[in-house]
């Protein structure tokens, strides 16, 4: 991780089971917020603040990330690594509940960027809050789409909720003309579509 407060985040989403993104996932979420000059960005799923930071290091200085968990340890924990990481207050907007309770209350079309890395049989959930919440031009991103089993279907193994809904995702992107989808094999996969 490289600098203090990326590696402290890490190590205490380790330790608390709240899965921190890698650097490689981490220094492509950086990039795609660079590359649209995100203000306003979504995360759905805050762990210990590591993804957070990330995505705030490539934002535009006065950029502001919402940041939604169930777990008030866990942002708690993310707020300072924040702070440590030298972004003040105002900068991180952390709200705790469910996602799907949380996102219906944000503005319509506010948004540049929707980053979700949470509970994977949601995911399709996600993307209808994550289509109304983003302007034209905004990227979605979920996090490990890559991480279902080596072994194929059959009748002695029937997928589980969560790949079924990362499989729905994957083809809903790819084949609606509302998205403009990328696979970036980084970590445990990123699924990242433009909203046209």
């Amino acid at each position: 991780m490289g600098d203090g407060p990326l590696a402290d985040a890490y190590d205490a989403g380790v330790r608390a089971a709240a899965s921190p993104v890698d650097a490689a996932t981490g220094a492509a979420l950086r990039f795609l917020t660079a590359a649209i000059g995100a203000r306003s960005v979504v995360e759905i799923g805050t762990g210990c603040g590591t993804s957070g930071i990330w995505l705030l290091r490539g934002m535009v200085p006065e950029g502001i990330l919402t940041t939604v968990d169930v777990n008030a340890a866990y942002q708690d924990y993310a707020r300072s690594a924040f702070s440590r990481a030298g972004f003040g207050a105002g900068r991180a907007r952390l709200i705790r509940g469910t996602a799907l309770e949380v996102l219906p209350r944000l503005t319509d079309g506010g948004y540049d960027m929707v980053s979700v890395d949470a509970d994977q049989a949601s995911y399709p959930a996600y993307l209808e809050e994550a289509l109304r919440l983003l302007r034209r031009g905004g990227v979605v991103v979920f996090n490990n789409v890559l991480t279902g089993p080596a072994e194929p279907d059959s009748p002695l193994r029937v997928p589980d909720p969560a790949e079924t809904a990362v499989r729905e995702v994957m083809q809903r992107m790819r084949e609606d003309e509302a998205f403009i989808p990328l696979l970036v094999p980084v970590g445990e996969g990123l699924l990242a579509a433009i909203r046209p």
